[in-house]
This record gives C-alpha cells, sequence and structure tokens, in this order.
C-alpha cells in the first residue's frame, strides 16, 4: 500500500533533516507523527518515528541527569489507549484519577498539589485503559514538557468545575496555552488541519455536578461549549455518573475489542485485541504477528449482525466484540 504522505507531514520532515538540536528534533518528529496517514501501508514509517522519538527522549534524560523534571512528564503508554486529564486547578482532576483507578494521587483543597504526571489504570469490562493526572494549567503556570505526553496521548479529558464562576475563562485560558505549543483539543479533527498543529479529540468533563449550582451551570456549559466538544457531568468524589463516564471514554478511543480462538476450541474472552474502529481482518492479524498476517487465507467471525461462523477475507471490517478464527 503506498504511503500517500501529506504535505504537512513532508514540511515536518525537512524540519527534522534541518534540525540542529536534539529540542528541534524531538518537536518535528513529534509533528510528523501526529501528521502521518495512519495505515498500513505507513505502519514501518510510524514504528520508525516511535522508535525515534523514544531513543531521543532517552538520550535527553541520560544527558541531564536520571531526576531531570522532564522524566516527571513521561508515561508510557499501557492498556487499551492513554488518556491524559487535563484542567484548571481545584477542579478536581486527582479525585478524578482515584475514583477511577487503583491509583494514589495526592488531594488537597489548594491549587497545584499535582507537581508531576501520575499515571492510572481505569478497569472497563475486560480491558484497561490508562488515565495520566497532570499538573494544573492556569494564568500562572503551565508546564510546557506536557506538550509531548499530551501529542502522543490517544485522546484528552478535559475536566472544570461545574460551580465555578469563570469556567469559560479557565476552558479559554487552557485552550490557549495549548495553542501556544501547537496543540488544539477538538471533537473531530477539521477538514483543513493547520501545519505544525496536533489535534486531540477531547472530553469535556463537568466535575463536582452534585453541588447544588449543578444542573444550571450544565445547561449553560452545554449552551456555550456543547457544539466544541461532548460533555458529560459527574461527581467524582461521590460516584455519580461515573460508570457512565467509563464507557464514555471508552467510546472516545474509538477502539474495538476482538477475541480470537482455534478451530475446535472456546474462545479467550479475556485477552481481546485492541484495533482501531473499522479495521480490517488483516488489521488485526497483524496485531497478533506480521508473519502471521502474511499466511493469513481466510477466517469465520461470530458477532452482532453476523451468521455464526461466517467466513469473511482479509478486507473484511471488524466489529466491537467480534469472535475470529483464523485460518493460515
Amino acid at each position: 500500500m503506498p504511503a500517500n504522505l501529506t504535505p504537512q507531514y513532508l514540511k515536518a520532515e525537512e524540519r527534522f533533516k534541518q534540525a540542529k538540536t536534539d529540542p528541534e528534533k524531538l518537536l518535528a518528529l513529534e509533528e510528523m507523527l501526529a501528521t502521518i496517514p495512519k495505515h498500513k501501508g505507513t505502519e514501518k514509517l510510524q514504528a520508525d518515528i516511535k522508535h525515534r522519538i523514544s531513543r531521543l527522549k532517552i538520550e535527553s534524560l541520560k544527558k541531564k541527569g536520571a531526576h531531570h523534571r522532564e522524566s516527571d512528564f513521561f508515561a508510557v503508554k499501557e492498556g487499551a489507549g492513554q488518556i491524559v486529564i487535563l484542567g484548571p486547578p481545584n477542579t478536581g482532576k486527582s479525585q478524578l484519577l482515584a475514583s477511577l483507578t487503583s491509583a494514589h494521587p495526592e488531594i488537597a483543597p489548594y491549587p497545584y498539589t499535582t507537581q508531576k504526571i501520575l499515571p492510572g489504570m481505569m478497569p472497563f469490562e475486560n480491558i484497561q485503559i490508562q488515565l495520566v493526572d497532570t499538573p494544573a494549567i492556569s494564568a500562572e503556570r503551565f508546564e510546557t514538557e506536557l506538550s509531548s505526553l499530551i501529542r502522543n496521548a490517544d485522546a484528552i479529558v478535559l475536566v472544570v468545575d461545574i460551580s465555578s464562576p469563570d469556567i469559560t475563562r479557565q476552558i479559554e485560558l487552557v485552550l490557549s496555552r495549548l495553542e501556544s505549543v501547537h496543540i488544539r483539543l477538538v471533537d473531530l479533527p477539521p477538514a483543513n488541519l493547520d501545519e505544525g498543529f496536533a489535534y486531540k479529540k477531547t472530553l469535556l468533563i463537568a466535575n463536582k455536578a452534585d453541588l447544588d449550582s449543578g444542573q444550571e451551570s450544565l445547561d449553560s456549559l452545554k449552551k456555550e461549549w456543547g457544539s466544541k466538544f461532548p460533555i458529560i457531568a459527574v461527581s467524582a468524589i461521590h460516584g455519580t455518573n461515573l460508570e457512565q463516564l467509563k464507557q464514555t471514554i471508552f467510546e472516545l478511543l474509538n477502539v474495538i475489542r476482538v477475541y480470537t480462538k482455534t478451530p475446535g476450541k472456546e474462545p479467550d474472552l479475556n485477552d481481546p485485541v485492541i484495533l482501531k474502529r473499522n479495521s480490517k481482518l488483516l488489521d488485526a492479524a497483524f496485531e497478533i504477528h506480521k508473519d502471521f498476517a502474511h499466511k493469513l487465507k481466510y477466517a469465520r467471525v461470530w458477532g452482532k449482525g453476523k451468521y455464526s461462523g461466517q467466513m469473511i477475507g482479509k478486507d473484511d471490517v471488524l466489529s466491537d466484540g467480534d469472535i475470529v478464527e483464523f485460518h493460515a
């Protein structure tokens, strides 16, 4: 499959070739990864870019010492996807992480309690999704080292305090701060992308919905921001709507779970293969092993809207929950 590289990618690649310093190279590589078309024809190139980014970060940490601040803003991806939690001070980001995962962040009623990132694993049905809490973003403070983490995340949740009288100003400030490092939070990326910008799919979480002013403030929030982001109201401390939030976060990742089985045996329903939505049978085979994919002839599938054991080909699209029996 041809790579069909975009003009934005080619310009970022040229900036990488011209870069003289490690930070310049890292920024260019991250732009390359953000703008490269995501399909089978670019898989090796994507892997190479990710390897270069990882190597640059490791080399940078070695040069500056293992305790350099940058190490406080890097999280290795785990689980079905990585969701970065952003927000202004005192919106309940850390409480949200504590309520959804087994992580134990410091929680206090004063601002800037979170000084570095903290990952935790959120269980959802039979998978785990990584959530990463981050230092608050405000007019006085923004850790620009977060930009790499945000760019590489699979999606973002932006947490606001529904009881705050200046929600709009806080959201606008967060968006402005991210704009300064060429990151834009969106519901869906626009048709025409600005060169050098990373567009991150975002869910807006209205926290502290248990307070008296919750519903009225939520209505105002949806009226002003509902056309820009999907919005869900929760109470992290009381657990209101957290189960619905888990489902929404899973949908935000835009992935599916596919289960494998061998002929004559029961499927393993505890360890699904995680794929992007609209992935084909061949994508699933490559996820298991590239050599296996090259030998693939056909498969049988069990799932919603399909005949039990229906034969499918390499280019057939899979759905969440499908059980696939591969034949090579």
